[in-house]
């Protein structure tokens, strides 16, 4: 029994019967002797909004109806507030969110500031630049982010990938920030936010946390008062065993001391007082619990504080056993554009660097900055969102213009940070409100506190750096990992040892690369379940199931597998195509010689429910012996109409 093909010629009236509905042999429903149940389509015009008539040979109309669409939709008052989520929040600020957001902001404006000057150093330029980016991209990311929690500034993985692309050259990382800020708010205008979710779970666990080991390998060297350059894991320590004999032992003790006190502080911010129902505890042991609280998360501010102090008394005497972070600039920094050329003087090489010669020493840095960046908001917009959905498109555009703000400012590339999101959320945020209390301590600080920065010893900002990045590798995420997919560890133990071993944009293109592999190798080894089976009249029959469809990758392992199956079982096949959506031209040469194979050897071969839109394509070759059926009790029609009688089964 053979298919027909039917060509069918478009009625006067414009509409069509659907062609992929006449590849079954058993036809679905019908309706007034109508085939297919009467189902047509028109393919002569769409109507527009305006009640015109757009015909589908009509390009320019479509196109012009198209651009109505899109303009209507942009300029609509769903759309702006999308776009401007401050106009969602705004009219209902109150005075509570008001109180929420200023203890918010002011708690985490002492965590930032002595992060920014730790950060600057990681980033390999001046400890004021990281100021200089910490205040005015949070004024925009009121205006445009949707996420309360995020405080926009500069972190640890956005200053390591800063100090490996610039190279430590300040004019390269302002430009840096300007061009990375350009670059997402042109993916957020594409609508590209999509593109994080290439970056699967255990790839960004494996970078975060060789980041991690990388950002606190970076920061030994201050603890133990040595030089010891390099970009990768291995040159760093390299480096580092290479000066280990100029070790300052005053640097070394008061580094593991700050390490150690901060762990101290970290540990009694969680601790507390009283009885576990909160109901039942009294007022003191509130105060007490807020007070520890309190210490515990401004911790990094004490200790800055505090060893600012020591630094100035030693520095007062005429030996200081400490090396400090010298001399910042006082008050704001100039507004102006970034820099678009070097002159010889800014170069390390000693040559003038044209804009085309500053964009090339950048390289793929103008791509990883930004979608790492985006990894990181993203990250932590879920981590807060409390299941609702996150928009990455905006968070795109929100941190790409506070990049561009921030380059006309002196800052280098920011985004949100995860530590600083926690303290945000654990304070009682309200609103995105909260920055501008956070920025208003960081301008503060430029105004009235620099002279004082210059006493803080390099030893307690590394301790800073190390106590909060440690905690960024994520162990914790082998356990279940291994529990529910063994395999999801190679990709992320890949991505951990190649951003170990390589610069982090080979490391994390690595571990993508590798994940691309897995999804490859499962498309192209689909599961397949084969059984036995015994129709409702009686016959028996061979049922084999893919569970996903049929593309290039696959179709030889599937042909490979029917084709053994059916010469070893001697039955009738069915093969269910449930679970096929979609499938190939490959898919569909491959389903005319299986129907070939199986003709020759007078073996019945059925699909059973199979997608019109995938019938469509495998119609397309005009396969002999094609036959597709919809209801389990017409196999034994089929089969009866075949005539086919068992033979003997054929051992393998």
């Amino acid at each position: 029994m053979k298919t027909q093909i039917h060509t069918i010629s478009a009625p006067n009236d414009g509409s069509y019967d659907n062609e992929a509905l006449s590849c079954s042999t058993i036809d679905i429903s019908t309706h007034n002797g109508e085939p297919h149940g009467g189902l047509r389509g028109s393919n002569e015009f769409i109507l527009s909004d305006s009640g015109k008539k757009v015909t589908s040979g009509d390009e320019s109309g479509q196109l012009n109806l198209w651009l109505q669409r899109k303009a209507k939709s942009a300029f609509s008052e769903k759309m702006i507030k999308k776009r401007l989520p401050i106009l969602r929040w705004l009219p209902q600020y109150n005075s509570t969110d008001a109180i929420g957001d200023l203890v918010a902001g002011i708690t985490v404006g002492l965590t930032v500031i002595p992060q920014a000057l730790a950060y600057a150093g990681i980033a390999g330029v001046p400890a004021a630049y990281g100021l200089y980016g910490s205040f005015l991209g949070c004024i925009v990311y009121i205006v445009f982010g949707s996420c309360k929690d995020v405080p926009m500034g500069p972190t640890a993985i956005a200053s390591l990938l800063t100090f490996q692309t610039a190279g430590g050259n300040v004019g390269k990382a302002i430009l840096l920030c300007f061009l990375s800020g350009v670059v997402e708010l042109m993916m957020g205008i594409l609508g590209l936010g999509f593109l994080v979710d290439f970056v699967s779970g255990p790839v960004s666990s494996g970078f975060t946390s060789a980041v991690s080991l990388i950002i606190v390998t970076s920061q030994v060297k201050d603890v133990l008062g040595i030089t010891a350059k390099g970009t990768t894991f291995i040159e760093i320590w390299r480096n580092i065993f290479n000066d280990i004999h100029n070790v300052q032992v005053w640097d070394t003790f008061l580094g593991l001391t700050c390490i150690a006190v901060l762990l101290i502080m970290r540990i009694i911010a969680g601790l507390k007082v009283g009885p576990a129902d909160d109901e039942l505890k009294s007022k003191n042991h509130r105060i007490i619990n807020k007070m520890m609280w309190l210490i515990g998360t401004s911790r990094n501010a004490i200790l800055v504080v505090v060893c600012g102090a020591i630094g100035y008394t030693f520095q007062s005497s005429a030996a200081a056993p400490f090396k400090l972070i010298g001399d910042i600039p006082p008050g704001l920094p100039s507004f102006m554009a970034p820099p678009f050329s070097l002159t010889a003087n800014e170069t390390m090489s000693g040559h003038e660097e044209s804009f085309m010669d500053m964009v090339s020493s950048l390289g793929s840095g103008l791509i990883v900055v930004p979608l790492i960046a985006l990894m990181e908001n993203i990250a932590i917009c879920k981590a807060f969102s409390n299941g609702k959905p996150v928009d990455a498109t905006q968070e795109l555009i929100a941190i790409g213009l506070a990049n561009i703000a921030n380059s006309f400012v002196q800052g280098f590339p920011g985004t949100g940070s995860l530590s600083r999101s926690a303290v945000n959320n654990a304070s009682g945020v309200r609103t995105p409100m909260g920055n501008i209390y956070t920025m208003g301590l960081v301008v503060l600080s430029l105004l009235f506190f620099t002279p004082y920065f210059s006493y803080i010893p390099k030893a307690s900002l590394a301790a800073v750096i190390i106590a909060a990045v440690v905690f960024m590798v994520e162990v914790k995420v082998v356990k279940p990992m291994w529990r529910t997919k063994k395999s999801d560890l190679i990709p992320g133990l890949g991505t951990f040892i190649a951003c170990l071993a390589l610069p982090l944009e080979m490391g994390i293109l690595f571990g993508v690369g590798l994940n691309v592999v897995f999804i490859l190798y499962h498309a192209a080894r689909p599961k397949i379940s084969v059984e036995r089976l015994t129709s409702p009249g009686g016959a028996e029959y061979l049922i084999i199931t893919p569970d996903r469809c049929l593309i290039f990758p696959s179709v030889d392992y599937v042909r490979n597998l029917v084709t053994k199956q059916s010469i070893r079982q001697s039955l009738p096949v069915v093969i269910d195509c449930s679970h096929v959506y979609g499938a190939d031209f490959t898919a569909a040469t491959v389903i005319d010689s299986i129907t070939q194979d199986f003709a020759r050897r007078d073996q019945p071969l059925f699909f059973y429910n199979l997608k019109p839109s995938v019938c469509a394509i495998f119609e397309g070759l005009s396969p002999a012996d094609f036959v597709v059926y919809y209801r389990e009790e017409h196999l034994d029609e089929l089969l009866k109409q075949r005539a086919y009688k068992p033979k003997e089964v054929i051992s393998a």
